[in-house]
């Protein structure tokens, strides 16, 4: 069969020369492709259909893969008032945070808590007079996630009051207004409890 197409190539290349068309004589050639050589053009073509789908799976599959480790990846946000002089109350406090950041551990989860000061609850994070200091600093030291806000009007108020300059601990940030940062803590999504 090889042949035949062959031979009537000849003759068409032929022809056409004699007849003065080249160009076409030329075409002939080109669009001529024995049949052994139109089956491995097919293959490759469908080899690479194959191969192009299976990448496409592949990307969907990371795409996946990624949103999962994403929403496994969910960041649980606290925020916690202390605005009394309590020595009960920020220890309560102080469990909530614990425990809170001790379930979500348990999980496989992340949990951020933020304990918020102000007013005589600034005294939690006193320097000077903090009956929970020890265990602030524990308990900073034990988990990153735990951050402390103390209220810089409440420590100015304080500083008038007593004639002297507050000392805050150092595990602690001193925020410009404590219920300002409960309220931007909250539109961040931050959940708000109140011991």
């Amino acid at each position: 069969m090889i042949s035949r197409a062959r031979h009537r190539l000849a003759v068409l290349m032929a022809v056409g020369c004699l007849v003065g068309l080249s160009p076409l004589a030329a075409c002939a050639q080109e669009e001529y492709k024995p049949p052994v050589a139109k089956a491995v053009q097919k293959s490759t073509t469908q080899k690479s259909t194959k191969v192009a789908q299976a990448s496409a799976k592949e990307k969907a599959k990371e795409k996946e893969k990624a949103k999962k480790a994403a929403a496994t990846e969910k960041v649980h946000k606290i925020a916690i008032q202390v605005a009394e002089n309590n020595p009960q109350l920020m220890n309560l406090a102080l469990n909530n945070a614990s425990n809170i950041i001790s379930h979500y551990k348990k999980l496989g989860e992340k949990a951020v808590v933020e304990i918020v000061t102000f007013g005589p609850g600034l005294t939690m994070l006193r320097d000077d007079t903090s009956p929970v200091k020890a265990r602030i600093q524990t308990m900073s030291l034990e988990n990153p996630e735990l951050t402390f806000a103390a209220c810089a009007n409440t420590q100015q108020n304080m500083s008038k009051q007593e004639s002297k300059d507050i000392p805050i601990m150092s595990e602690a940030k001193i925020t410009p207004s404590g219920v300002v940062r409960l309220a931007e803590l909250q539109s961040q999504g931050y959940a708000y409890i109140r011991p």
